[in-house]
Formats: structure tokens, sequence, C-alpha cells
């Protein structure tokens, strides 16, 4: 019987990341239990997804972000380099008009510290200086675990989990399509949030309803598939645990 089980698995191609040929030995890539029980415990999926996108909040500057700063006037002596990278401090390098801390604040703040500080050694008016959001590198979101391409990616506001994925560079061969997760940061005393991602359902039957939109810092992890998965029946139906979101607490009342 033992040796039938073998040649079953072989057979059907099973197989984890960094496992022995034979497939049999633990995935790499695994669900921690409380990610399991937060998947697969929780209420109907909320927020904005793919077809009811909302608008992300005001981007705060952090370090690693470049604004271009303009001076529209070419008879003004005001020279500023254009390409401001924030800094790790905070502050960018305007030359001999300082260097004011940018980082914590909207683009209209940063326009304001800039003309706030070339105005106490030069004459310009508010009309007269610029800022724009060149790059926006510091907000990003992470796809790990079983794909291709693994890594951090610079969010523009629009992805969706399906686009994390595809940015990830796809699924690997051993990747478990029924158990991959979106995870949201929370505060260390917070309330953690984590989402079913149903993959099959997004990308065969085009439904939408755990294609969430992500925000920044979001993590999309896809486990490995276990040795005996697509072997055994479904517990929880065609949709694999894709339940919604949970917001477990305690001590305290949790909304989405």
């Amino acid at each position: 019987m033992r040796f039938l089980l073998l040649a079953c698995l072989l057979a059907l191609g099973c197989s984890s990341t960094g496992g022995s040929p034979l497939g049999l030995s633990s995935p790499h890539h695994k669900l921690l239990p409380e990610s399991k029980a937060f998947r697969d415990n929780g209420p109907p999926p909320t927020g904005p997804r793919e077809l009811a996108k909302t608008l992300l909040a005001t981007h705060v500057l952090e370090p690693g972000d470049v604004l271009l700063v303009t001076v529209p006037d070419l008879d003004s002596p005001v020279r500023i380099p254009a390409d401001q990278p924030v800094q790790p401090d905070g502050t960018i390098d305007l030359g001999r008009y300082g260097r004011p801390v940018v980082a914590g604040g909207t683009v209209a703040n940063a326009e304001l510290e800039i003309l706030r500080a070339v105005r106490a050694q030069a004459k310009l008016e508010t009309g007269d200086l610029q800022v724009r959001l060149l790059n926006r590198v510091s907000k990003v979101y992470y796809v790990l675990g079983e794909v291709n391409a693994p890594g951090a990616f610079p969010i523009t506001g629009r992805e969706t989990a399906l686009d994390a994925i595809l940015a990830g560079g796809g699924l690997t061969r051993a990747a478990s399509e029924g158990k991959i997760i979106l995870s949201r940061p929370t505060l260390p005393e917070g309330c953690r949030i984590v989402m079913p991602i149903c993959y099959p359902q997004i990308v065969q039957l085009g439904d939408t309803t755990t294609n969430y939109q992500l925000q920044p810092g979001d993590r999309i992890y896809v486990p490995s598939r276990g040795a005996l998965e697509g072997l055994l029946p479904c517990k929880t139906g065609p949709t694999c645990a894709c339940s919604g979101p949970q917001f477990p607490c305690t001590g305290s009342t949790c909304a989405p």
C-alpha cells in the first residue's frame, strides 16, 4: 500500500520547493497556524477591490522619494538643482538655500518649506516656484513565497492582488493556488488583517470578490503546495476557505 501511494504521488507530479525529488518533504513556504486560522474564519470580504477601487491617501514624503523643483521665471536669479531626492534624514539639498526637512509632509508642504528657505536669501514670490513628485519609490507592496520573482514593488494606486502576483513573475509550479493570502500591516497593539486570495476564481471566473485593491505595505504571500494537496477533497467547498478577512483582537472590538 505504501509503495502504491508513492507511485501515485510520482505520477501526479506532487512536489514542493527545496524538497526531495519525491516531493514528500515539508513545504518550504508554510502558512503560520495563526495565518491559516485568520484566512479560514472571517466575515465576508470588505474594502476596495477590482471594479470598486478608491483613491489612496495623499502621498506622504519619505526618504527615497524624488521631488522636481522648478523656477518658471527664466530671468530669476534663483538656481536650484531640479531633481531633489529625499535623503535618509528627511532633508533635500538646496545648495546655498539650505537643507529643509520635507519628509513626513505632503508635496504641498514641501513646496512651502522650499519657498520659505529660498525666500530667506532671495526675492521670490509664491507662484515663482513649483514642486512636483517625480519618483515615489517609498511606497511599496511585497510579493513573497512561491512566485518566480519575489520582491518589493512601487505602488501607483491602481494595483490589485492579481497585478501583484503578475508583477512577482506569476506562481511557481509548487504554489498552492487555494491558500494565497494578503496581509495588511498593522500596529503591534492593533488587530491583524489577513485576507484570502482566491486565485483560480479571479483568473478563471473573473470573480473580483477577493481581487483586493492594494494599499502601501501590503504583503501577498503564496505558500507551497502540500504533498497531498489536490488529491484530497477541499474541506470547505470549491472556494477552499476563501471566506474573507479576519480582524482578531483581544479585549476590544475590531471593525474592517
